[in-house]
């Protein structure tokens, strides 16, 4: 149960982390609502984030991550180091040459994600695109940081130290709740709390940076940058990375023009905001975790030749992704202007504003477990060094989601974008497992097959007692906020206990494995 432990440990670390991140988020939209400074600050935080997902987490790790497991397997250590090495002098030039690109052009770059904003002068004497354009000057150096950060976590996961890794995330919302309460407090302008927000986001990604190249160094990791050379290694970095890169593009050009729609209508890029860092919370500490988890764990088994074995932490991956990801897509669906209200609503963030993240958060919902087992599944093709077949199945998710999202937002408004984006990724998991399957390198075994149905029945029992408890709950966001944070704790709680007691009354999950995960003795999946 190696992999439920490793789960474990990032799970909680990225909980931890997210949980900030909420009262990031909780802070953000007190002081800049849902309006023109926070479409503008969410335009340029998105801008090197995607391309961060898209060369670094994306493709470089899909690419470097089972490469550098083969190296340690076959060749040891050190030839490891050396691999380690020549991958980061490459990174480092090429991120840093996109970024330097980006800064020189970003007047007019920035329209490829926020050409929507609105060029007319609104807001103290200059456009929301140029206040945009100001904080992406500002954020897109994060880029070339946690690019670097990436390739460090990636080393520590495959040698099995995930917990610095899982936890340097908290830096940044540590930075941004600080300088939040701190401008906040002085009652700065928001123009200028996101100017402040900008520039942290930036000081915490060299910080990320720092203590990742430490935690490689207290590991044993010898390696430090060079000038890149095109070396045999590099060059089948290069050859696994490009799909990687055309797989992770689409996909992050796919929420670029879904965020670019968006910011055609005031404020709607905002409200989709908030709903997707809502619905992050369980996407990241239980998918990402997975995902993270597995890649390193499924890649040396593999090059060890133990193809049950991989197989079998593969079911166990669906299995407790899905045990720990349905009951909280039940609840967002259910309860969503509670939640949104209780976390949100105060100062500039209004019971209107409230409505709206509502409508695109109980979309986004439909859609968690998807999302998740896409973090599950695409693990078992790269852990094969096989890369395209996931670039093939992100360009056709892409296409149904740009062109429903299109057509949802003209019919049904900016929610459909969520809706969208939804049914897209339970398209991309379809055609992943239908291949996993023909190809025998996922089977469904007994317990997976049990195991599944009470999962699912489990939830709908905790969703009726959220349906039915909802009308009985007060309206949040109104009066006091520590009563509001009580009235949610009680209330996730509550339903928390109510799945555990149906998912045990069922069987819906081994709990003896528990146990057994996290003593020392645990054996390997």
């Amino acid at each position: 149960m190696r992999l439920l432990r490793s789960t474990a440990i990032i799970g909680s670390l990225t909980l931890v982390s997210r949980l900030l991140g909420l009262v990031r988020d909780i802070l953000i939209a007190r002081f800049l609502g849902a309006g023109i400074v926070s479409d503008a600050f969410f335009t340029a935080f998105k801008l090197p984030n995607v391309f961060r997902r898209m060369f670094a987490e994306g493709a470089f790790n899909a690419a470097f991550v089972p490469l550098y497991a083969k190296r340690i397997e076959e060749d040891g250590e050190a030839a490891a180091d050396e691999f380690a090495s020549e991958a980061a002098a490459w990174l480092f030039a090429v991120v840093a040459i996109i970024v330097i690109i980006f800064e020189l052009t970003m007047p007019f770059s920035l329209n490829i994600i926020g050409g929507g904003l609105d060029k007319t002068t609104l807001y103290g004497g200059i456009t929301p695109y140029d206040l945009a354009v100001l904080y992406a000057w500002l954020t897109m150096p994060y880029l070339l940081f946690m690019s670097m950060t990436a390739l460090f976590s990636g080393i520590l996961n495959t040698r099995n130290h995930f917990a610095l890794a899982a936890g340097v995330p908290i830096i940044l919302n540590l930075f941004m709740i600080s300088t939040l309460v701190f401008s906040g407090g002085l009652d700065w302008s928001q123009r200028n709390i996101g100017l402040a927000l900008s520039a942290a986001i930036t000081v915490s990604g060299a910080v990320q940076m720092g203590l990742v190249f430490w935690g490689c160094r207290k590991a044993g990791v010898k390696f430090g940058l060079r000038r890149p050379h095109y070396t045999p290694a590099v060059r089948r970095l290069v050859t696994l990375g490009i799909p990687g890169i055309i797989s992770a593009g689409i996909t992050q050009i796919n929420l670029l023009v879904s965020h670019f729609i968006a910011t055609s209508q005031t404020s709607a890029a905002s409200w989709l905001t908030y709903a997707d860092r809502l619905y992050q919370l369980p996407l990241g500490m239980i998918g990402i975790a997975m995902g993270v988890a597995l890649l390193p764990s499924l890649s040396r088994s593999i090059r060890a030749g133990r193809e049950g074995e991989a197989k079998t932490t593969l079911n166990r991956g669906i299995e407790i992704s899905l045990f720990l990801t349905l009951p909280a897509a039940v609840a967002l669906y259910i309860i969503p202007d509670f939640l949104i209200s209780g976390l949100y609503q105060r100062g500039a963030f209004t019971s209107d504003t409230t409505v709206q993240v509502a409508k695109a958060l109980r979309w986004f919902a439909l859609g968690l477990p998807g999302f998740v087992l896409l973090k599950v599944l695409t693990p078992a093709f790269f852990a094969r060094e096989n890369t395209k077949t996931p670039m093939v199945w992100a360009g056709i998710s892409a296409a149904i989601n740009l062109s429903l999202g299109y057509a949802l937002f003209v019919t049904i408004g900016f929610h459909g974008l969520a809706l969208a984006t939804s049914i897209a990724a339970w398209v991309n998991v379809l055609g992943l497992s239908i291949l996993l399957l023909k190809s025998g390198d996922l089977a469904l075994d007994a317990r997976l097959k049990k195991h599944l149905p009470r999962i699912a029945l489990a939830s709908v029992v905790m969703g009726a007692a959220l349906w039915w408890a909802r009308q009985y709950l007060p309206d949040l966001g109104a009066a006091n906020i520590l009563m509001d944070f009580v009235w949610l704790i009680f209330v996730t709680g509550a339903g928390a206990i109510v799945y555990a007691l149906a998912a045990t009354l069922l069987r819906a999950y081994e709990l003896a494995d528990i146990g057994r995960a996290f003593s020392k003795s645990a054996p390997k999946d």
